[in-house]
């Protein structure tokens, strides 16, 4: 794996079969009380393990991670009025 990675959220039915989607990717993130997998694949091959994926019988439903499209830098925004204050000397 050597391109970017994005996640695959994989709600199931039943948890027993969660060694069987360790062949598609990384498992990271097991949610035994929410019966979700939080699963790791290269965002080429992301669509059709998506389909895949979502044709077994003990899948609910496949979703895919946005965090690579997300802008992750933030900017300090400063408060204009304790901008003043601190000018003031308060």
């Amino acid at each position: 794996m050597d391109g970017k990675r994005q996640g695959l959220i994989v709600w199931m039915h039943s948890l027993k079969q969660v060694k069987m989607l360790r062949r598609f990717g990384n498992v990271h993130y097991i949610s035994r009380k929410l019966k979700y997998v939080v699963l790791y694949c290269d965002m080429e091959q992301n669509g059709a393990l998506q389909e895949k994926i979502a044709s077994y019988s003990f899948v609910k439903h496949v979703e895919p991670s946005y965090k690579p499209f997300l802008k992750l830098e933030f900017e300090k925004k400063q408060d204009k009025a304790k901008e003043y204050d601190y000018k003031m000397g308060l």
